[in-house]
Order: C-alpha cells, then structure tokens, then sequence
C-alpha cells in the first residue's frame, strides 16, 4: 500500500479527498444495508446444513459466530471458518470438525457461484479479465499452491489410515465428523429454501457493490459488463487474502483504469466500497464479540433457575 501510494503526485491525492468530500454517503448506507441482511440470510441458511446431523442452534448465536468470523478474517485469511466451529462447540455442543465441514460445504458452494459469475464476466470482458488476471496472479503459482496443499492433506489421510496412534485415531474421528458435515448438504429436508438463501444472498452481494457505484458520480453511469467484472474481481481479491485489506481498492482502482475510470476516480471508489464494509465487519464483529458470552451466561442462568 505504502510502495503504491507513494508514488501518487499531491494533485492525485487533492483528487482522492475530492472524490470523497462529494461522494453521496446515502447510497453507501443503502450498501450497508444490503450486507447486513445477507449476514442474516446466512447466519439463517446456516441450520439447514446442521439440521440433517440432529442439531438446532441459536439463531442468534450463528449471527455472532458469523460476525467474529468475519473480523478474524481480516487478520489471517480463512481462519474465521476455523472460530465459528469453534464457537459453535462451545455454545451449542457440536461437535468442532462436524460444524466445520458444513463451512466447509457452505463455502463451497459460494465458491462455485463465484466461479459462475467469474464465467458471466469472462464472457462478457473476457480480452480484459484475460490480461488483468493473468499478468496479476500467475497460474502456475496457483497450481504450485494447490498442488503442495493437495499433497499435504492426501500426506495426513494416508497416515491416519496407515497408523494406530493416538494421532492418527484423532484424524480419523475429524474426518469421519468433517464428512458428515460436508454430506448434510445432500441430506437437507429444506433444500429450495437453501437455494434461496443462497440466491438472496449473492444478489444482497451484487447489490451492495452495485448501488456503492451511484457515490461518486463519475462511476454512477458504468455498464453491467464493466460492473459484473469489477464485483468478481473484488471478490476475488476478498476470498484469497485477509478480508481485501489494502488490495481491494488497489485492484478495483488498476481495473477499473482499463475501462477509461481515472486512476484517482477508482482508488476513490475502491476505498468507499470497501471501507464501509470494513466498518460493517469491525462494528458487527466486536459487537458480537462482546455480546456472544454475556448472552449466553444469561441464557445458562434462566435455564438454570
């Protein structure tokens, strides 16, 4: 960010600070909004993957998992999955690698719908997607990294078969808990309403990206193909590092210059649309962090009495 940003003349940033003193903060709530309701829809979606395994939890309880997951994001990519199974062991006694295989589904299927939308953008912008994508993440450090992580998981399987430890006995109970949560997504009795969720919440998704473009008045008259394109590039860029903190308005904004949007005019942009999320985050992920053990003590007390 710093090796970036240095290299911006005073006019560039005197543009910046314009962009952001004359932006129309309405929509950027409007935004807001829209991500707030799919951290609902998801939290709600939630029990439909638990529910084949016997389990009914809190939905409160899921909305605060969510919302620390969410934060511990920003801080090492992924392992706000590892925290709501974590919470959910402790607060709803379910077993920790059977709540987080159905994550592990969960994040899945929101993998391949990005991969569909990557597929609609591609179509659409595909010489541009080409270019940007590939002289910005190489595929064959793509195909290294999976590669070594493939090799790495097919190492620990194949000693949990091969031995008799204590270790290897621990593994297998994950991964025999880790497949029963994966496969409750075969087993749910609600699957329509698991589609709609999952449909609703893509589209709060595209949405809150969507109506952030109406801030500032040089992006408000973008084309679908240029906006679709931007929205899978950032998300992206969110799924594969620490919540797109600090690359987000740096890809948006190189993007963005593609489609004749001044440098400045997409940095702006890239730093609205994410900072206001961030703000989401941090306000919904400390909340819940405070919230999370004072209600559940109180819940605990009244079950008690």
């Amino acid at each position: 960010m710093w090796w970036i940003y240095s290299k911006f003349s005073p006019e560039q940033i005197d543009k910046i600070r314009l962009h952001f003193r004359e932006a129309n903060y309405i929509y950027v709530l409007i935004s807001i909004v829209f991500a707030f309701l799919s951290h609902l829809s998801r939290a709600y979606r939630w029990n439909y993957l638990l529910q084949p395994m016997g389990y009914t939890t809190r939905f409160r309880n899921n909305v605060m998992a969510i919302g620390i997951s969410y934060i511990i994001n920003l801080l090492i990519p992924r392992s706000g999955e590892v925290s709501r199974a974590l919470i959910m062991q402790k607060y709803e006694n379910i077993p920790f690698e059977k709540a987080f295989g159905t994550i592990f589904a969960e994040r899945a299927i929101d993998l391949i719908i990005l991969f569909l939308l990557a597929v609609l953008a591609f179509s659409v912008q595909y010489q541009t997607l080409k270019e940007f994508v590939f002289s910005r993440i190489p595929l064959y450090k793509l195909i290294l990294v999976f590669s070594v992580l493939l090799a790495i998981v097919l190492l620990i399987i194949l000693y949990s078969r091969t031995s008799n430890s204590k270790l290897s006995k621990k593994i297998r109970t994950f991964i025999e808990g880790f497949k029963t949560g994966i496969l409750s997504v075969l087993r749910m009795k609600k699957a329509g309403l698991f589609i709609l969720h999952t449909v609703f919440i893509w589209t709060m998704y595209l949405l809150m990206f969507y109506i952030t473009f109406f801030a500032i008045k040089e992006t408000a008259m973008l084309s679908f193909p240029v906006i679709i394109t931007s929205f899978v590039v950032g998300g992206l860029v969110i799924a594969f590092t620490n919540g797109g903190f600090g690359y987000y308005p740096i890809f948006i904004a190189q993007l963005l210059l593609l489609f004749d949007v001044p440098y400045e005019t997409g940095t702006a942009f890239g730093w609205i649309a994410w900072t206001s999320q961030f703000i989401v985050v941090l306000t919904f992920g400390l909340s819940s962090f405070i919230l999370l053990p004072i209600l559940n003590k109180k819940s605990q007390n009244t079950w008690q009495k």
